[in-house]
């Protein structure tokens, strides 16, 4: 977003155009245009709007939390009977029990349908600038295509149905199956070859186009049929081939530090293709996708000290064990770079923690400049270290005015007998495995070093696109059609290239399969998001896993919101709900 330029003199209305009639959509204010001044600013007014609700999209309580509990990558339990229950929504869904009054579901269909509406609007602008010949309005124009192109995708994929509108004094036609699919791809590829090739992952660009398209092929079997048994055809997968090499032979490259795609400068990492920029403009960033998981007790940026976690979602057991499976007695950490990277170094001598409890432990800590202390990040497991606050709140430092480092005291679930934070690998809805402690946890993203509080101004991009994902959807495209060697070449290159710590660089697989393509995509792009659109294809999506058992194919669509319906009540058969709900 940086390269957009906002008025903010001028005070912006809450917008509350929707796709039918009386529904009723609450929206945040933020500090933009939605109308601007003369015509740059009619530009920016129009699309700054757009991309900055993006974000309200992919909070952690609407659509990225609405895939991951969803999945069988997470797990959100009541937290000690005090947290996260919220109303129940986050369990239902994990369970797939959720019904069309879920929270979670209702509030992901409002964002997205909101920042559809918005794409609308700025479609239509920038289509009337363009006619009255103002040519800078052309490529904002194409990237609102692509906007308005991934935004239905997600609706596509949620619920399977599409808003078909392009003009705000339209009514939504919902359109489902191949309809869906065809009108997608035919808006994807009128963008396609003019959209601008620019290197900026923060605007739409040729690459993302392509990977949106690829998306679509990939996904365009399940699409059609979405309680079936998925067809792939070759024709599809040819195309998911076809766009996957044109990103592939671009100049875009895979990141050697994995971690660095999640870190406060990955702007500039090249191996990003579309995220939503977060470098100081909109004044509305979030990092909830790095605070989420992480341990309530833990303060990650001791510079400011009310950063914290808020011991909510974790890693199910059973997410643990396929990297487990798959690196048997070697440990996962020491196997595969994508697991974990240590940046707490505690000296040798502190490690043991053996007959030391918070009531003994005053000197046992080390020492770090505040600016320099980096948590742990991947997966966090057993007991952790980090700054300790006094009774008033304030930072412990040692006699040079650095942090002092401590194992981590669980004060949440502990009680009066204090123990350390210890991150088990069990966590379920028992009470037992609802403490505050429970689970393995999710660091992939780091505490930004802009953020002042626990979820706010992080200059970490969040990255909805990028390199390693188009590998992999061009490994399964060929894999679906047979060519085993040419899917096995993709997924080693992949594993591979993570080289910035050569001792955990994974190494080559011998051979391949679907399952084995499946437990990768999962290694790779897990706390992004993807994982319920992977189990869905893969046929993974009505197995057990910790806390669910539920196998209705049903499910694979979750239910249209009752209010949703309601508020499209005066459009006899407009919006209709969708199976076993």
């Amino acid at each position: 977003m940086k390269s957009i330029r906002l008025n903010k003199t001028i005070l912006i209305a809450t917008l509350l155009l929707t796709f039918f009639g009386c529904t009723t959509l609450e929206e945040e204010i933020l500090d933009e245009s939605l109308t601007g001044t003369g015509q740059a600013e009619v530009i920016s007014g129009s699309i700054a709007p757009v991309y900055g609700l993006l974000r309200q999209v992919w909070l952690h309580t609407t659509n990225f939390g609405l895939q991951e509990v969803a999945s069988d990558e997470a797990i959100l339990p009541y937290r000690g009977g005090t947290d996260w229950f919220d109303g129940g929504k986050f369990i239902a869904v994990h369970q797939h029990l959720m019904t069309p009054s879920n929270a979670l579901v209702s509030d992901t269909w409002t964002s997205i349908t909101l920042c559809l509406s918005r794409a609308v609007i700025a479609e239509e602008r920038l289509k009337a600038e363009v006619e009255k010949g103002n040519q800078d309005a052309q490529q904002p124009l194409y990237e609102m295509i692509a906007m308005n192109s991934y935004l239905n995708m997600l609706a596509l994929d949620n619920w399977g149905l599409i808003f078909k509108k392009e003009r705000s004094d339209q009514i939504s036609e919902i359109i489902r199956g191949q309809e869906a699919v065809a009108y997608l791809e035919s808006r994807l590829l009128s963008v396609a070859n003019v959209i601008a090739s620019t290197p900026n992952p923060g605007r739409f660009n040729k690459d993302a186009v392509s990977a949106l398209l690829a998306r679509l092929y990939l996904n365009a079997a399940v699409y059609r049929d979405p309680y079936g048994t998925p067809n792939f055809r070759r024709e599809d997968m040819d195309k998911v081939i076809q766009y996957t090499n044109g990103i592939i032979a671009g100049s875009r490259t895979l990141s050697a530090e994995y971690f660095a795609l999640f870190n406060d400068n990955n702007n500039t990492n090249t191996e990003l293709i579309f995220s939503l920029d977060q470098r100081g403009v909109l004044q509305t960033e979030h990092q909830r996708w790095a605070y989420w998981s992480i341990s309530g007790d833990q303060v990650p940026r001791p510079e400011f000290p009310n950063t914290r976690g808020t011991d909510a979602a974790a890693a199910t057991p059973d997410f643990i064990q396929t990297w487990v499976d798959a690196y048997g007695s070697v440990e996962q950490a020491e196997a595969d770079a994508r697991f974990f990277q240590r940046n707490t170094i505690v000296p040798e001598n502190l490690r043991n923690l053996t007959g030391v409890t918070p009531a003994n432990d005053a000197n046992h800590f080390y020492c770090v400049d505040a600016r320099e202390f980096e948590m742990d990040r991947g997966i966090l497991r057993g007991e952790i270290w980090g700054p300790r606050k006094d009774a008033r709140g304030n930072i412990l430092t040692c006699p040079d005015g650095k942090v002092r480092v401590y194992p981590v005291i669980n004060r949440r679930t502990s009680g009066a007998n204090l123990r350390y934070v210890n991150h088990t690998l069990n966590v379920d809805f028992t009470e037992q495995g609802s403490l505050h402690n429970t689970g393995h946890r999710f660091a992939k993203h780091q505490f930004s070093r802009t953020g002042n509080d626990c979820c706010s101004f992080s200059s970490v991009d969040i990255v909805l696109i990028r390199l390693g994902e188009i590998y992999l959807m061009r490994a399964e495209a060929k894999l679906r059609n047979g060519d085993n060697a040419g899917a096995l070449a993709d997924v080693n290159t992949l594993r591979t290239s993570r080289t910035a710590r050569p001792a955990q660089t994974p190494k080559a697989l011998t051979a391949i399969n679907l399952d084995v393509l499946f437990r990768e995509a999962g290694f790779e792009l897990y706390w992004e998001g993807l994982r319920r659109t992977y189990q869905i294809r893969f046929g993974k999506y009505e197995g057990s896993w910790t806390g669910k058992t539920a196998s209705d194919v049903s499910k694979r669509l979750f239910p249209v919101p009752q209010r949703a319906i309601d508020g499209a009540s005066s459009e006899r058969g407009f919006l209709v709900q969708n199976r076993g709900y």
